[in-house]
């Protein structure tokens, strides 16, 4: 099975630009009411993925220096790029089968897809994914039943 099917392309996606700034990117997730959002460059590549854990650890960041509350203002200079941690939400090929897309779910919910060049392209869910198997489970069933009848 092609994973294109199941894409949803970036044109249909909620993103962050890694030049955007601390605030800029909160604003957004919580308009989406996301809890991790893609990160990509201005041209286009895949960065990786933000979470709202990522933001509340930058928050709580003692290497900062901040012995006092910081305003939303004080995180204008502070960009997105600086509180990507580890990438948790590695991206795959459009290329890439089934099996290795349900792999990938297992620790995510969302799966970023990038072309060739490193491009992001899209998501693809993993509610997709279970309901792709659960429903060649349940032809898988039907198809036996039919056999021993």
């Amino acid at each position: 099975m092609n994973i294109a099917y199941f894409l949803i392309p970036k044109s249909s996606v909620a993103y962050l630009y890694d030049d955007f700034t601390f605030r800029q990117g909160l604003e957004k997730m919580r308009h989406h009411g996301y809890t991790a959002i893609p990160v990509i460059t201005r041209d286009g590549r895949y960065m990786g993925t933000v979470s709202e854990g990522d933001f509340l650890w930058r928050l709580l960041s003692q290497d900062q220096g901040f012995q006092r509350s910081c305003s939303m203002r004080d995180m204008e200079q502070l960009r997105i790029r600086d509180i990507l941690r580890d990438n948790s939400y590695p991206p795959v090929r459009i290329t890439v089968g089934m099996e290795e897309l349900l792999h990938s779910a297992m620790n995510q919910n969302f799966i970023p897809v990038v072309d060739d060049f490193d491009c992001f392209i899209g998501i693809v869910t993993r509610k997709d994914i279970i309901r792709y198997f659960a429903g060649e489970k349940k032809e898988l069933q039907t198809g036996l039943l039919r056999k021993i009848v």
